[in-house]
C-alpha cells in the first residue's frame, strides 16, 4: 500500500464515488504534487459530467488535512498541492518505520517454496544460470519482505543421461582421450579428471560455494537420486490418475488441462523425468508448502502444464504452482558478443563474470530487466567505476549520504519541515513515499527489475537535492538530515532486495 499519508487522502476522496481513488505524480510540476483521474473513471457509472464530479472532489480535498490547494483541469482531472506539514508527516512515517518501511504488503500470507537454479551438476554455474539465481533469490527476498514464509531450494539433476554423459566426458579426459560425441569439454573437465571419485560430487560442492559467494541463500539442497519415485507413483496410481498402454505407465494429464497424456514409466521399466518430477512435487507438498514457485529457462515452457497437472494429481490446486520463465543472457565486450556453450568449453561462467565486474554489478545487471525479456550485459560498462554505470551511481548516492551523516555526528534530526519547502525537497519526499507501492507491485508481479529503476530515480532526486541545497550548517539542517537519513535507508533496502550491497564509502 502507499505511504499512509497518501492513503489517507485517497480514502477521504473515495466515499460515494464508486471507483478507487489513486493519486499519481503528474508529469509536469505545474499540475500539482499529485493528481487523480477518478472523476473520469466514475463518470460512466454515476452518469454525470467528469468536470462536475471533479469539482465536488476538489471541495472534499480542500477539507483534508495536508492538502494546501486543489484545482480541476479538463477533461476531469483533480490536481493537488500538499502543505509542508504533509511532507513532514510523510517523512516522519518513513523514519518511524525504519528498516520495515514498505514491508508486510501481503494481504494474505502463504508458505511459499521458490525453486531456482536447479542445474545439472555437469559444470560450474554459467551466466545463464546466474540470471536464474539472481532473479530467483530477488523474488524470494521480495516475498519475505512482503510477509510470506519462504523457503528456497536448489534441485540437482544428479541422475540421468546428462549426468552420465558428464561422467563419461571426465573419464575420457582422465584417459587422455576426447570426450564422447556431444560430451562436455573445457578446462574444468580436465581439472576434475585429475581428481578421484565421482566428478558430480565436487561439481555440486563447487556450485554451492559459487552461489553462496553470489549472495544466494538456499535453504534446501535436493538431489534427484534422493527422491522416492516409487512412493510418488503409488500415490498417483491409488488416486486413479494413471493407465497402462503399450507396456508403459501413463499419467492422465489431459484430465488436468495438458494437451496430451504423459509417460511416467517406460515399457522397459525405467521412470521418465516426469516420474522424478512427481516425486519432487510430492516432497514439496508433504512439507506443507501452499505455493510452489519454479524459475525455469526459456526452453521449459512445456513443463508448465505438466507441473500443474502433477499438483492436481496429488489433490492440490494447480494454481498453487507458479512457473516463472526467464530469457537468455547475452554478454558483449568491446562491441562483440561472447558465444557460450558448456559442451564446447567456451562458456562464460559466473565466477568469471564476477571477477570482471564484481558481485554488485553482476547482481544488478542480471535483474535490471524483466525476466520475460532477453538480456544483454555490456561488460565494459558494468565494470566502470563512474556515474555512467547505474549500480555505481546508486551506490555513490548511498555513500555520499553516509558521509554527510558521519560529518553531522550527533547533530539534531527532525522531520519537522521548514515553512517553505524547495521543489527538490518535495520531489525527494514524494519519491520516498512511492517505495511501498513500488515494492508491493514488484512482489505481486514477480518483477524485481522495478527496484533498480526506482533506485536510479531516487538517486537522481537525491543528487539533484544535494546539488541545489546545503545540508550541514543550513537553516533547515535538522530537516535535511532527516530527509537524507530516510533516503539512505530506502536506497539500502532497494539494493538489499536485489542482493546488492550499500557501501558506506566509495
Amino acid at each position: 500500500m502507499p505511504a499512509e499519508a497518501i492513503a489517507r487522502i485517497e480514502r477521504s476522496l473515495q466515499d460515494g464515488l464508486g471507483v478507487p481513488v489513486t493519486l499519481e505524480r503528474p508529469g509536469k510540476a505545474e499540475h500539482g504534487d499529485y493528481a487523480t483521474n477518478a472523476a473520469l473513471r466514475a463518470a460512466p457509472t454515476l452518469r454525470r459530467a467528469p468536470l462536475e464530479i471533479a469539482d465536488e472532489l476538489r471541495a472534499a480535498a480542500l477539507e483534508v488535512e495536508g492538502v494546501a490547494d486543489a484545482q480541476v483541469a479538463p477533461p476531469g482531472f483533480l490536481n493537488l498541492w500538499m502543505s509542508p506539514a504533509w511532507y513532514g508527516e510523510a517523512l516522519a512515517e518513513i523514519i518511524a518505520a525504519g528498516e520495515e518501511y514498505g514491508a508486510g504488503s501481503a494481504e494474505m500470507t502463504e508458505r511459499v517454496q521458490v525453486e531456482f537454479v536447479s542445474p545439472n551438476p555437469t559444470g560450474p554455474v554459467t551466466v545463464a544460470s546466474a540470471r536464474n539465481a539472481a532473479y530467483g533469490d530477488s523474488v524470494s527476498r521480495l516475498l519475505r519482505f512482503a510477509g510470506h514464509d519462504v523457503a528456497t531450494e536448489c534441485y540437482f539433476n544428479d541422475a540421468g543421461a546428462q549426468a552420465d554423459l558428464f561422467r563419461a566426458s571426465v573419464d575420457a579426459r582422465g584417459r587422455g582421450e576426447e570426450p564422447p560425441e556431444g560430451g562436455y569439454a573445457g578446462d574444468y573437465v580436465t581439472r576434475l579428471a585429475a581428481q578421484p571419485g565421482d566428478p558430480v560430487e565436487p561439481m555440486i560442492q563447487e556450485i554451492k560455494e559459487t552461489l553462496a559467494r553470489f549472495r544466494v541463500s538456499v535453504d534446501d539442497w535436493v538431489r534427484e537420486t534422493e527422491l522416492d519415485v516409487a512412493a510418488a507413483l503409488e500415490v498417483i496410481e491409488g488416486a486413479g490418475h494413471t493407465f497402462e498402454q503399450d507396456g508403459a505407465v501413463w499419467l492422465r494429464t489431459t484430465a488436468f488441462g495438458d494437451d496430451k497424456d504423459r509417460v511416467l514409466v517406460r515399457a522397459d521399466g525405467r521412470p521418465t523425468y516426469l516420474a522424478g518430477d512427481a516425486a519432487h512435487t510430492l516432497w514439496k507438498y508433504e512439507r506443507g508448502f501452499e505455493r510452489l514457485l519454479y524459475v525455469l529457462g526459456a526452453d521449459h515452457h512445456g513443463y508448465i502444464q505438466r507441473l500443474k497437472a502433477l499438483a492436481a494429481a496429488f489433490g492440490h490446486d494447480p494454481e498453487s504452482v507458479e512457473v516463472l520463465i526467464y530469457q537468455l543472457v547475452h554478454l558483449t565486450q568491446g562491441g562483440e558478443a561472447r558465444q557460450m556453450s558448456k559442451r564446447r568449453g567456451d562458456v562464460v561462467f559466473l565466477q568469471e563474470l564476477v571477477a570482471e565486474i564484481g558481485i554488485d554489478a553482476a547482481r544488478w545487471y542480471l535483474v535490471r530487466s524483466s525476466h520475460e525479456q532477453p538480456m544483454e550485459i555490456d561488460v565494459d560498462l558494468a565494470r566502470e567505476k563512474t556515474e555512467k554505470n547505474p549500480v555505481y551511481y546508486v551506490q555513490y548516492a548511498h555513500a555520499r549520504i553516509a558521509g554527510i551523516l558521519g560529518n553531522a555526528g550527533s547533530a539534531r534530526r527532525s522531520p519537522e519541515p521548514p515553512t517553505e519547502l524547495a521543489p527538490e525537497e518535495r520531489d525527494l519526499v514524494k519519491r520516498l513515499a512511492e517505495f511501498p507501492t513500488t515494492v508491493a507491485e514488484a512482489t505481486e508481479r514477480r518483477g524485481p527489475h522495478a527496484l533498480p529503476v526506482y533506485a536510479i530515480y531516487l538517486a537522481d532526486d537525491f543528487h539533484r537535492f544535494y546539488h541545489h541545497h546545503r545540508v550541514l550548517e543550513s537553516e533547515a539542517e535538522a530537516f535535511r538530515l532527516s530527509l537524507s537519513e530516510a533516503t539512505k535507508s530506502v536506497i539500502a533496502r532497494s539494493l538489499d532486495l536485489i542482493g546488492v550491497e550499500a557501501p558506506e564509502r566509495m
